[in-house]
């Protein structure tokens, strides 16, 4: 169960991190005023075996055994600290990754809130989502243990971005699948809706990576013009894309992606899922993605 300050600090820590990185309309997710976070309790600092925390500064030692006494270990069956779930050898194997999890989150700098809802939102059981990822396109391993989601809009700067940091991950490994949601943000961006259907008119053609690729090599505004140069250039059929671009099917796969979105309380784009958690970017999305990666690495090759 999440400690007292962690109900003030979550949504918080969310709007922090979509507002480094990411395109959101007005008036969605706006930042709200934040109590200061307490004090950590005055526990008695902690050595786990197999966590090096000598690096760490008084005031950071404190507060990361505040974490480890405090929060509960990550498997349910288990009701005990994450710090008396490893010196206790517990049967939670999650718990040495989270406790390694929360030691990084305050080398980063976070506070106690912010670093409580991080874990949260990676260990929680309430934090995962479904996500349906049928019809969807994809690419990578078919049957990989490690399913990134990403829910973009062509003309995000960010999402932009994100699709070089994604494309080098899913080319480097061999057990990431990348699948890919639409979510045009129609009312800060005027293109985006037809830049979402020609993707998935193009993927009716057996292009859509092709498309995606296309869509977000090219500076913005992506006008109706530019799309269909795009269609011309990629060598498709250019008068079944125009009428896929207006069929009921196209517009139909565009709108579940953004309902999907809507009940799975989407602020802003990109939003980057990994095995049905939404990933916390701190600075950087390259080594945070990466790392969460690594993590889920570590979670899935110690289950039993």
């Amino acid at each position: 169960m999440p400690s007292l300050r962690l109900t003030g600090a979550l949504l918080g820590l969310m709007f922090v991190n979509l507002n480094m990185t990411a395109c959101r309309s007005p008036g969605e997710g706006e930042p709200t005023a934040q109590k200061p976070a307490t004090q950590a309790s005055q526990n008695k600092n902690v050595e786990l075996p197999g966590i090096n925390s000598a690096d760490l500064t008084p005031r950071e030692k404190a507060q990361w055994s505040a974490h480890v006494s405090e929060l509960f270990a990550p498997c349910p069956q288990v009701s005990a600290s994450v710090a008396a779930c490893v010196l206790e050898k517990k049967a939670c194997s999650a718990c040495l990754p989270a406790a390694e999890f929360l030691l990084t989150q305050v080398r980063q700098g976070r506070t106690p809130g912010q670093a409580e809802a991080a874990f949260e939102a990676r260990f929680g059981a309430d934090s995962k989502v479904e996500l349906e990822l049928e019809g969807s396109p994809s690419k990578g391993v078919e049957n990989a243990p490690i399913v990134i989601v990403e829910f973009a809009d062509f003309e995000c700067p960010a999402c932009r971005a994100a699709s070089g940091i994604l494309d080098g991950i899913v080319g480097k490994s061999t057990d990431v699948r990348l699948v890919f949601k639409n979510y045009p943000l129609t009312n800060i961006h005027l293109n985006a809706e037809d830049a979402a259907r020609a993707s998935v008119a193009a993927g009716r053609q057996g292009k859509f990576w092709e498309m995606h690729h296309e869509l977000f090599s090219t500076e913005p505004p992506l006008t109706p013009e530019r799309i269909k140069g795009l269609a011309k250039k990629l060598g498709l059929d250019l008068v079944q894309f125009e009428a896929d671009m207006r069929s009921e099917a196209v517009v139909d796969a565009v709108r579940a992606d953004q309902k999907l979105g809507h009940r799975i309380k989407l602020e802003a784009t990109p939003s980057i899922y990994v095995n049905g958690r939404r990933v916390d970017v701190v600075n950087d999305l390259a080594v945070d993605l990466q790392a969460w990666i690594e993590l889920e690495r570590k979670l899935l090759s110690q289950k039993p």
